[in-house]
């Protein structure tokens, strides 16, 4: 072979395998472990959307931004969640998501506005359990890669004035038993901080200004319960 043939043919090998390779990519989802950084995506309503707050006072922000202070890497956080959402508008939301999307970390936080609408417990474990596995989904089917959340109690909250707090509270701890029930039996972990949301009981400066949804202190005060979790999850 002459060396311009040559020249040509390694040219072409190049090409080649770039676009080989571009193409794979289109096909693959690569998770950020596999790039050096992290993902995440949260699931949930007005409590992971930050209603009341400021974006870096949201939760997922701070959980994002406690996570590169202790030297992870986090990419991006995606926010799939609004205000009011139960769990089946939770579960059409979640279409919008880019179904070959891979994530390290997927969290959930669904079910008040169910406990609000006065739905059946019934309806909210089969709900729920249908979301935990479309969550997995995204994380390739690694179900210990997923972190739900409890309920918080808004039971305790001045907007719950004359509406029953104790049946509230009541309903809230029913929900998050089946919620916990559901997490035990496909070994997904679930961090209870139901019992932070009650201290607003005393501060109210652990609530927004509409009365109703935690603060940026509140949330803080979430992330600090998650993260050493997760930090054990990521490092297996």
């Amino acid at each position: 072979m002459s060396k311009k043939k040559r020249t040509v043919a390694q040219i072409f090998f190049v090409v080649s395998a770039l676009i080989l390779c571009s193409c794979s990519g289109l096909i693959k989802s690569v998770s950020g472990t596999e790039r050096g950084l992290l993902t995440i995506l949260a699931l949930g309503d007005s409590y992971t959307v930050g209603e009341g707050v400021e974006n870096y006072e949201r939760w997922p922000i701070q959980l994002r931004d406690s996570l590169n202070a202790k030297g992870f890497r986090v990419s991006w956080v995606d926010i799939v969640a609004k205000t009011g959402w139960t769990t089946d508008e939770l579960d059409l939301g979640m279409n919008e998501i880019n179904p070959k999307a891979r994530y390290d970390i997927v969290t959930l936080l669904i079910g008040v506005n169910n406990q609000y609408r006065g739905r059946s417990v019934e309806e909210y474990s089969a709900q729920f359990t249908r979301l935990l596995h479309r969550a997995a989904i995204f994380t390739n089917g690694n179900y210990r890669r997923l972190i739900v959340l409890s309920i918080p109690d808004w039971g305790i909250t001045p907007f719950a004035n004359d509406r029953g707090r104790k049946k509230i509270s009541e309903e809230i701890d029913t929900y998050n038993d089946v919620k916990r029930q559901v997490c035990n039996s496909r070994k997904v972990k679930y961090i209870n901080i139901t019992d932070i949301s009650r201290k607003a009981e005393i501060d109210s400066t652990l609530l927004a200004e509409d009365g109703l949804h935690p603060s940026g202190k509140m949330y803080s005060q979430w992330v600090s319960r998650i993260l050493p979790d997760l930090i054990k999850m990521l490092g297996e």
